[in-house]
């Protein structure tokens, strides 16, 4: 575990506008914090349930001009009821076996991340991570982090989860798997490895990041139900008819163009 200075964060910043990489055509700005300290652990608690989310030492959330779309998600394990698909997909996965361990980057992560990067999500930033990036990715945290590596019967390494600890859940920071076995679904087993993992720890909430309806990439974490979202502050059970409603009705002050309509 990587920590920074001792001082307590307090300082938040607006990055520039950057072009968004979920949604063509629209630019992102984050507010962003360093976590670091003696109280790094309550600070990233408390920006959690706030709906930021931490990379290395940051904490940033989204706050972008004439656009809501990034909206933070969590789920209830205790009232989550798995899809009759994501069902089968823990019987299509029932011989791979997550192993929790310390957030240390090896060389066997290394290859599977950049082969899920070149795959599905070729051109990206992140597509282009050498080994020491991917290591900072992995080991800069100032709070407790872990990672679950899931291998099947044989040991070889199917997916790598890595997981923050809160003090009322798990956040899911970020996962990637092997592309080749793409059909496997392993994304979303991850996700329901996470569900049980965070239910037998007696925690409530598993953090899923953002989602976002209108972008492919992010809209599928609405499928796991019933799921928790924040707007405006207060988090609440997500209801998809009455979210477009919502949406609609904020599409409907800003300019044309800037805020596509939920899909």
């Amino acid at each position: 575990m990587t920590y920074t200075s001792p001082r307590h964060p307090q300082l938040f910043y607006t990055t520039a506008p950057m072009p968004c990489p979920y949604l063509p055509g629209h630019m992102e700005r984050k507010v962003v914090t360093e976590i670091g300290g003696l109280e790094a652990a309550p600070f990233h608690n408390r920006l959690s349930r706030a709906g930021f989310r931490r990379s290395h030492t940051i904490a940033y959330a989204p706050v972008c001009a004439n656009c809501t779309a990034c909206t933070p998600i969590r789920l209830p394990v205790d009232r989550f009821s798995p899809s009759r698909t994501q069902l089968r997909v823990m019987r299509r996965n029932a011989g791979l076996h997550g192993f929790p361990v310390p957030p240390r980057a090896t060389q066997e992560q290394f290859r599977l991340f950049s082969a899920y990067q070149r795959t599905r999500h070729d051109g990206g930033d992140m597509a282009s991570m050498t080994f020491p990036d991917y290591r900072a990715m992995i080991e800069d945290t100032p709070v407790e982090t872990f990672m679950i590596e899931f291998r099947d019967d044989n040991g070889s390494l199917a997916c790598v989860a890595l997981v923050d600890q809160l003090d009322d859940g798990l956040s899911a920071v970020y996962d990637f798997y092997d592309p080749t076995l793409q059909r496997l679904s392993l994304g979303t087993f991850a996700v329901m490895h996470l569900v049980d993992y965070t239910r037998s720890l007696g925690l409530p909430y598993l953090y899923l990041g953002y989602w976002i309806s209108e972008s492919r990439k992010m809209a599928y974490k609405a499928r796991f139900r019933p799921a928790q979202i924040m707007t405006r502050g207060v988090w609440h059970d997500l209801n998809l008819t009455e979210y477009g409603r919502n949406q609609a009705r904020q599409s409907a002050f800003l300019p044309d163009g800037l805020f596509p309509a939920p899909q």
